[in-house]
């Protein structure tokens, strides 16, 4: 039977009456934490479900609640909440395992679809590989400059310092991330960032994206 759980940890009681019921109106079940830590000391005992996870919480935050999570080795997918300008930990949660992020307060149609692609991964047990090598496919469709400016993106540069770093204007990165994601065909950050993941890209090093830049600056 397919899962449909979410449970839901938010330290607003306003932010969890709302999204569970709007999560409730499109057929999910929903189990609301108050804190980071209440849902981690009962997590190993919980059905299994997506975790719908704000960044920011008192006492235990989200990237903390997403690292007990993996070291209880709870095959539990994370969709973190984040506020403005979180960003930069928000691709940290991503590199830790997040299917993805969503900026507060979410749109409905994203929040659901979030919430069927996490709950995706645990009827699915087999085609992991398969999606490596897809978006190892996708990426190799990119130019070396815009390889460059994905691979910065995973570490949550913006793009005043991708264009610092590269020795290029602003502007260029802004085409560069432009092309890149329709190679990609995505129209997210998050949604690229989830196939750089996939595809190893973000294993590079920082030097060897420096080193490699001043090689490609003639062909911008």
């Amino acid at each position: 039977m397919p899962h449909n759980l979410v449970h839901l940890v938010d330290d607003e009681e306003e932010v969890r009456a709302s999204t569970a019921f709007l999560l409730e109106s499109h057929g999910f079940a929903v189990k609301s934490w108050k804190s980071g830590r209440a849902f981690v000391n009962a997590a190993p005992r919980a059905q299994a479900g997506c975790v719908l996870l704000d960044m920011r919480m008192p006492e235990m935050d989200g990237l903390e609640v997403q690292k007990r999570i993996r070291e209880l080795d709870l095959d539990m997918p994370v969709i973190m909440f984040t506020g403005h300008g979180d960003v930069g930990s928000a691709v940290t949660a991503m590199r830790a395992g997040a299917v993805t992020f969503l900026e507060k307060p979410p749109e409905r149609d994203a929040l659901v679809q979030a919430v069927r692609d996490a709950l995706k991964r645990l009827d699915v047990t087999e085609g992991k590989e398969a999606d490596e090598q897809h978006a190892r496919r996708l990426v190799a469709k990119l130019s070396e400059r815009e390889r460059d400016v994905l691979n910065a993106l995973t570490r949550g540069l913006p793009n005043k310092f991708i264009a610092y770093d590269l020795e290029i204007s602003p502007r260029t990165v802004e085409i560069h991330r432009a092309n890149l994601m329709a190679k990609l065909g995505v129209r997210s950050l998050s949604d690229a960032l989830r196939i750089a993941f996939a595809a190893g890209l973000a294993s590079d090093s920082l030097q060897h994206l420096n080193g490699n830049h001043r090689l490609s600056r003639a062909r911008d």
